[in-house]
């Protein structure tokens, strides 16, 4: 007789298995420039918080959910959609925070430091799609 939440009787994953995107380096990257995007939004004066801080933290939120939706799916053409959705809302991303530093909303330091991290990310990314590619 079988389980009911196992009708095959196949051994089911431990949580971290999953959830493998808790463990991907470029999960943690990806959060890590979000609560700098975050704290930088927070320094924004009020009336640019809204329409332009809100867009930013979208966009580098959004880089963190496609990453664990995508680590949820069953095959590699759905894990690379979203591997290349992430991607999108890295130049999105980089482009908020462009259009910050010229209007010098940031500073050239904070601008460097957001380029880095999303230069990271989207190395990263990149090298996850070159596999699943393959």
């Amino acid at each position: 007789m079988t389980s009911i939440g196992n009708p095959l009787n196949k051994r089911q994953p431990t949580t971290m298995e999953k959830f493998r995107f808790l463990n991907w380096k470029v999960y943690q990257e990806a959060k890590q420039l979000l609560s700098l995007i975050l704290k930088i939004v927070g320094k924004l004066p009020k009336e640019y918080r809204f329409e332009l801080g809100s867009q930013i933290i979208k966009s580098a939120f959004s880089i963190v959910l496609n990453i664990a939706e995508g680590s949820g799916k069953t095959s590699d053409k759905e894990l690379n959609r979203f591997i290349e959705i992430a991607l999108g809302s890295v130049h999105e991303t980089l482009s908020g925070a462009d259009v910050l530093r010229d209007n010098q909303l940031i500073s050239d330091e904070e601008f460097k430091e957001i380029y880095s991290r999303l230069d990271s990310v989207s190395n990263q990314l990149g090298g996850f799609k070159k596999k699943l590619d393959k």
